[in-house]
Formats: C-alpha cells, sequence, structure tokens
C-alpha cells in the first residue's frame, strides 16, 4: 500500500490556513500555492539520487554529494495543477514538464480528459502528478493512469488538500503511488466538494468563478 505524508511543517501549515480564507485574493492565493509547492517538493524530493563528484574549492580538492541527474516530470492536472509548477521549478529547474487536461461532470462528478501531453522520455523520469486539491479521487487516478499508459513507472502524487475519501480511492486504484498532502480534511459535501476546504482551486488561482 502507498504511504501518505501529512506534512507538519509549520510554514506549510501557517500558508495553507491562508489559502483556506475566503478573504485572501486572487493574487495572494496564486503566490501562496506556489510557496507550497516549493515547500512540499523541498521534502517530496529527499530520496533523489546522489553521487561522488569531485569539487575543488579555493582551498583544496574533496569529494562531495550532488544529484545523479535530474530526471524529474512534473505533470499538472489542468488547470489548477498549474498552480504548482513555477514553486517546483524554482528547485529543479531542469525537470520536463507534462500536461493532462481533465474536468469534472457537473452531473456524475467524474473526470473527462481532454488533453494529454507528456515528455517522450517519461518511462525514465519520476513522475510528479499535482492537483491543489484531492476530492473524490477520480481525476487523480485517471492522470496517472494516463502516465502509466505512456510507459510511466515512478510517480508520485502531491496536492495541499485532500479528502480522506480520495485518499482511499486512490491508495485502491494505485498502490504504488505515494501520496503526498500539507493538510487532510474531514469529508466531502454532497457536491464532492472538500470540508472545510477552500472552495474551487481553480477558480480562487486564476480569478473565475
Amino acid at each position: 500500500m502507498s504511504k501518505v505524508y501529512v506534512f507538519d511543517h509549520p510554514l506549510i501549515q501557517h500558508k495553507t490556513a491562508l489559502l483556506r480564507s475566503k478573504n485572501t485574493t486572487t493574487k495572494d492565493f496564486r503566490q501562496l500555492v506556489t510557496e507550497i509547492a516549493t515547500l512540499m517538493t523541498y521534502e517530496a524530493t529527499r530520496e533523489l539520487p546522489l553521487k561522488d563528484v569531485q569539487v575543488e574549492t579555493p582551498l583544496e580538492k574533496c569529494t562531495l554529494k550532488m544529484l545523479d541527474g535530474e530526471d524529474i516530470a512534473i505533470v499538472p492536472i489542468l488547470r489548477a495543477g498549474l498552480g504548482f509548477v513555477d514553486g517546483m521549478l524554482f528547485l529543479v529547474p531542469n525537470a520536463k514538464v507534462g500536461f493532462i487536461g481533465m474536468y469534472r461532470d457537473p452531473e456524475t462528478h467524474n473526470p473527462v480528459e481532454y488533453y494529454c501531453k507528456l515528455p517522450d522520455d517519461i518511462e525514465k523520469r519520476w513522475a510528479f502528478v499535482v492537483d491543489p486539491m484531492l476530492a473524490t479521487g477520480g481525476s487523480a487516478v485517471d492522470a496517472i493512469n494516463a502516465v502509466k499508459a505512456r510507459g510511466g513507472k515512478k510517480i508520485t502524487f502531491m496536492c495541499i488538500i485532500a479528502a480522506p475519501e480520495g485518499i482511499e480511492v486512490l491508495q485502491k486504484a494505485h498502490p504504488d503511488v505515494d501520496i503526498y498532502i500539507a493538510a487532510k480534511d474531514r469529508q466531502l459535501n454532497d457536491h464532492a466538494y472538500i470540508l472545510p476546504g477552500l472552495g474551487d482551486a481553480g477558480d480562487r488561482i486564476y480569478g473565475t468563478k
């Protein structure tokens, strides 16, 4: 079964609380998502492989650790997942970025895929599928299905807020995919929105309704 990591870092908790407020402006909401994504990426990449390298300081040569390649792919679920990209690229600027477009059917609440473009070498990369919210789990499951269908093997899912229902669905469908979240919320309401949540992340990032 996959592991679920719930961040307890004070900065992540503080910024997530600000993110939830209905009074947070679009500009501030967008900036907070970027900052939270950066902080989460710092921890989620802890298992990146290292190699020994020779470095010459101004005083002497020494053996140090550096990344053994940066074979990472950031795969946001459109449109809200785009809010993660800049914050993640700040730490891993050589990562490639793919895109999976989905929308939620207003009647069934099921995800509908309308676009998928991934790096050609996705099978060699550690893919981070990202979306601010994990509600029913449908979009996350289908997005990971799309990555696997195109050759992706090592995959991690990252979101800011998750409902218990979505975590359970994702773990059942993809027991090999670890889940990183900033906050685990109480439940879904009758419209499949997370409670207490923060509303529609895409609308709040881009100022739409």
